[in-house]
């Protein structure tokens, strides 16, 4: 006598909860992300705790947008190829941003940067700079 093998009668089931954990999980970090943003564009400053970036980058926000405070510019930096572990609290990389253009001037590291926002996509022409408030320039 042979009966069916556990696979057979629970599989499927199986990979549809898997299924389903998956997209709870991505829908979870895409609402902490956007938490994360609306705190910190709220209220022009650091907000802990943040996500980490695997949550980040799971939930679509490849980029971090950060403000230099010396020359006043804005650049996203891709949290793919950062160096860091994935469970690294995204509002940790600030002290490791370095503006290039103000350390070509100065002629040493120059470490002056602002967290501004993560962002799906890199700053461009059709993606402006994110901004602090409503009405600001």
């Amino acid at each position: 006598m042979s009966t069916k093998s556990r696979q057979y009668l629970f599989g499927t089931q199986i990979k549809m909860s898997a299924e389903r954990a998956k997209e709870a999980r991505k829908e979870a970090d895409k609402l902490a992300c956007e938490a994360w943003n609306c705190r910190m564009l709220g209220y022009k400053g650091p907000a802990q705790p943040s996500p980490t970036i695997g949550d980040a980058i799971n939930a679509g926000y490849l980029y971090l947008e950060v403000r230099c405070l010396g020359c006043d510019t804005n650049q996203t930096v891709a949290l793919d190829i950062v160096r860091r572990t994935k469970t690294t609290p995204v509002h940790e990389l600030e002290r490791y941003l370095r503006c290039k253009d103000c350390s070509v001037v100065r002629g040493y590291p120059y470490k002056r940067s602002a967290l501004v926002a993560l962002r799906p996509t890199k700053i461009s022409a059709s993606h402006p700079p994110s901004t602090w408030w409503p009405g600001e320039r």
